[in-house]
Parts: structure tokens; sequence; C-alpha cells
């Protein structure tokens, strides 16, 4: 049987490299590792760190098609984020001019999560532990 670890890292493609950076780095407050300008393929790459384990490559191209977030559709559906305090986090993401919808209960584990979207329309979650 394969052993699998855990996510090494997730990739996002953004639109517009600088807006999606303030987003990642100054709204969630995720950790720059590594930034990298691939002039090759006019391409900036930057390696992000959540919480000391995983890893999140935010990735800059030329022009990117547009991804559809809905209807939901085939394929990755969403990234989401663990927190303490899923209120004290909708706040935070509230500032910064982030709307979140609202509070929902998982009916399996009983615990309370929400959704809301990067600069792209990526649908990212935050999940109460």
């Amino acid at each position: 049987m394969l052993k699998l670890n855990k996510i090494q890292h997730v990739a996002i493609i953004c639109s517009d490299y600088e807006r999606s950076k303030h987003f990642y780095t100054g709204v969630l407050g995720l950790k720059v590792v590594r930034e990298v300008y691939r002039e090759e393929r006019n391409s900036y790459k930057l390696d992000l760190e959540v919480g000391g384990q995983y890893q999140i490559e935010l990735f800059s191209f030329p022009d990117p098609p547009a991804r559809p977030s809905g209807p939901e559709a085939t394929g990755l559906r969403h990234l989401a984020f663990e927190v303490d305090n899923i209120d004290e986090a909708i706040a935070h993401i509230n500032e910064n001019g982030v709307p979140a919808e609202p509070v929902r209960i998982d009916p399996t584990t009983g615990k309370r999560f929400t959704f809301f979207a990067d600069p792209d329309g990526l649908p990212l979650e935050l999940y109460e532990i």
C-alpha cells in the first residue's frame, strides 16, 4: 500500500500577483518562505508557510484563464484553513474587506465552518477545531 505522509504543498495561480501576495500575507498572515522571479516564464513563485506545516505555492503567469468557481464543478473544490476561533478569524478577514458566508455546522463533526474567497474567487474555508 502507498504510504502518503502529508500534503506537501498546494499550488495556486493568481491573476494579479501583488494583490494576491498582499491577500495571502497581509490579510491571512501567511509567512513568506521564499520568493523567486522566473524570468524565462515571466512568472513569480511565492512559497508560503501555514502554521509551520503546509506550504502554499502562489504562482503568477501572464494572462491565465479564469477559474470557474461555481456552480460546483469537477476538480479541487476549495482550500480549508483550520482556526482556533472562527468568530475572531471572520472578524479579521471582514476588517480587511473580505466577506465571509454565514457560519454553518458540519453535520458529521459538529464543527463550525465558513467560506470566503481569495482575490480571484478561489473558494477558501475556515474550519474551527
